[in-house]
């Protein structure tokens, strides 16, 4: 099931992060633009490099930069980690909430635009392809709008105030910069769009699998109303989790632990999926790291010394760079017998095989905590078949939308309407097999924060429910110096961004 192979297309040279620098996009072609997307194989190259940076949420540009990373590491559940505080300086300040403006993932921005710019580009010449069958032109169109509000969804959630643009700039390369409500009612409203269409399959079919479908963008149009606290959308998110449930084209799978193989990718309970390919993969140092392949978060994730684990682990656990530990709290919160917490979290300390810090264990490194990210985790032969550097090279998947995840916002909208919707949270805690500890809102995110743990969504639920700033607190953190506070919901647009643009108003972090 491995993969729509999302490589950089010839035509598809990178374009710079800033408004300002955004060009015409070049091809290995003395062609015009408008002559050499007459061409439906052309076309689909075209989209195809609107994928592309997808991958480069991993590492790009001299940061790391996986979503689930960046997300959890402001969360309460996962700390930064690492060989000291002066590792990855910039990860440190955003674990900290001690950003400013030369100290920010400003590769995010840079992903990001690039993004909605070859989005941008499909729509703006495929309507000039030939021969191109009606329900073909109009599957893409909505493939990249949907692209296209992911990609936005992102920098609305980091910065908020944006420059929004569907049509790509022209000289001097300017875009109004929006207010975040307003940035949200346009990617809502071109998502609904979309909907209008009715393009897009429920679920990709063998071979297409990592490609926009109707039930991941149903997911992502729930997450920004959810986020958002739309109250005139919550029933039409919920009516968008109940089609897909409806659908039954996704399910629970029994095995937690298995979803996060190679052999878990695109199961029956996946819906949205980040394709990484270790196999044949080229990817290294070079390039600014944005070459297609595999990826190098499973090895910043994983455990110093992690092949010198004995017994059970023995031979499975590949070596790593000590990111992302789990603190302790998180691996307590479970029942005992909820298959989440083992399926997701690997408890080193708690292994009898493996004595903490001496040569026959692991190197504990910077905020560690005995408490790794079993998800992601770096496993032994993740990297086979890669070309370039191993490191670079894991296959693993970043799991986007799970279908679990799709239960869990059914209830919890049902809750904030009023209604009833214990049925789909039972689903949930019943594949775990855990106990059922209510069914409030709060329930729910606590609810959330077990079945999602790891997986970048845990931050975003305390901001949304209004929770962060009594949970995000330097007393309940056994690293983190700094409370959390409302301004540090937007982080400051990156200094290179504000010196290009004079007009570009600061958030104020």
């Amino acid at each position: 099931m491995k993969k729509i192979f999302v490589a950089l297309c010839a035509f598809a040279t990178l374009l710079t992060a800033s408004c300002t620098d955004f060009v015409t996009p070049s091809h290995n072609s003395s062609e015009p633009l408008d002559d050499y997307f007459r061409n439906e194989a052309r076309m689909f190259e075209s989209l195809v490099a609107a994928y592309d940076p997808l991958q480069w949420f991993d590492y790009s540009f001299g940061q790391y930069c996986s979503i689930p990373l960046f997300s959890d590491i402001m969360g309460d559940d996962i700390n930064c980690g690492g060989s000291n505080e002066g590792d990855q300086p910039v990860l440190v300040k955003t674990h900290f909430y001690q950003l400013n403006s030369n100290d920010v993932l400003s590769v995010i921005w840079t992903i990001c635009y690039s993004g909605i710019n070859r989005s941008n580009v499909v729509r703006q010449y495929i309507d000039g392809v030939p021969g191109m069958s009606d329900e073909t032109r109009k599957q893409w169109v909505a493939e990249a709008i949907v692209l296209r509000c992911f990609y936005y969804n992102i920098l609305w959630k980091c910065w908020g105030n944006i420059p929004y643009y569907e049509d790509n700039l022209k000289e001097p390369y300017f875009a109004e910069q929006l207010k975040h409500d307003d940035v949200y009612a346009k990617v809502i409203s071109s998502l609904e769009g979309v909907f209008d269409m009715n393009a897009l399959p429920m679920k990709a079919a063998v071979g297409n699998e990592g490609r926009v479908t109707k039930a991941m963008a149903y997911m992502l149009y729930a997450e920004m109303v959810m986020y958002q606290n739309d109250t005139e959308r919550y029933q039409k998110a919920l009516n968008y989790m109940k089609e897909i449930i409806g659908s039954n084209q996704y399910a629970l799978v029994d095995d937690f632990a298995g979803i996060w193989l190679e052999s878990g990718e695109w199961g029956p309970e996946s819906i949205w999926e980040i394709n990484y390919t270790s196999e044949g993969s080229p990817r290294d140092w070079n390039n600014n790291g944005i070459t297609s392949g595999g990826n190098v978060y499973s090895t910043l994730i994983g455990i110093a010394g992690g092949p010198r684990l004995k017994g059970a682990l023995a031979g499975v656990v590949y070596d790593g760079w000590g990111f992302s530990t789990v603190n302790e709290a998180a691996y307590n919160m479970y029942d005992e017998g909820d298959i989440r917490r083992d399926g997701g979290i690997l408890n080193v300390k708690g292994l009898d095989e493996s004595t903490i810090g001496d040569q026959d264990g692991y190197v504990q490194r910077w905020e560690d905590t005995g408490y790794f990210l079993y998800k992601y985790l770096a496993r032994q032969n993740g990297n086979h078949g890669a070309r370039g550097d191993v490191n670079m090279g894991h296959g693993n998947n970043i799991r986007m939308y799970r279908y679990a995840e799709t239960l869990l916002n059914a209830a919890e909208l049902s809750v904030l309407l009023g209604q009833d919707g214990s049925s789909w949270l039972k689903q949930v805690r019943d594949r775990a097999h855990c106990k059922d500890t209510g069914t409030s809102r709060d329930d729910i995110i606590q609810e959330r924060r077990k079945e999602l743990l790891g997986e970048g969504k845990r931050y975003w639920d305390l901001v949304r429910s209004g929770l962060a700033s009594s949970v995000l607190k330097a007393s309940n953190h056994p690293f983190r110096p700094n409370d959390w506070s409302e301004s540090k919901k937007y982080w400051p647009i990156p200094q290179s961004e504000m010196d290009k643009d004079d007009k570009l108003v600061q958030n104020q972090y």
